[in-house]
């Protein structure tokens, strides 16, 4: 069962009774009268309960838009909270996953949990707010390196007791 049911499911130019919207979505038919209760919209007030496609994939897709919390500049989601929160001492870290996205790493004042955010490298200003963040410089890596070491194998000539910097 699935907390947001799929929306694009749903054919908008068929009527659905309760037990056809339980079967087609994987609820409860319970579900789907509370539903009802909650402000459904049905065709007629005749039994079997009867409710239009686009009805019903319009009020799915506003229910799931309701739950949604955007996270303003300096903000992190934290899901235990449930809420857009601002690390704690307004410090995060960033560590980038490829060349154009990273994640904003911070630590949520209220519950001490890691929050995570996904950002785009080139819209880091605007998620930043007035958050200190830590951008890690690069490593170099092994074959950027210029100074040659003794036990390397590609320097055949090299006297290996006077091993130097290039």
């Amino acid at each position: 069962m699935s907390r947001h049911p799929n929306y694009r499911l749903v054919k908008i130019h068929r009527s659905y009774t309760v037990e056809e919207i339980a079967r087609l979505l994987n609820v409860h038919k319970n579900t789907a009268r509370n539903w009802v209760k909650q402000g459904l919209r049905t065709i007629d007030r005749q039994k079997p309960t009867l409710i239009l496609g686009s009805t019903l994939s319009r009020f799915l897709q506003d229910r799931r838009q309701r739950g949604r919390k955007r996270c303003a500049p300096g903000e992190i989601y934290c899901v235990k909270c449930r809420a857009p929160v601002q690390p704690a001492g307004d410090i995060a870290d960033y560590r980038p996953t490829n060349a154009t996205s990273g994640t904003l790493f911070g630590i949520c004042p209220t519950c001490e949990v890691v929050i995570y955010r996904r950002v785009n490298w080139a819209r880091l200003d605007e998620c930043l707010g007035k958050l200190q963040v830590m951008i890690p410089q690069a490593q170099p890596h092994i074959g950027d390196s210029r100074c040659l070491f003794v036990n390397c194998d590609l320097s055949s000539g090299l006297d290996h007791e006077n091993a130097r910097c290039i």
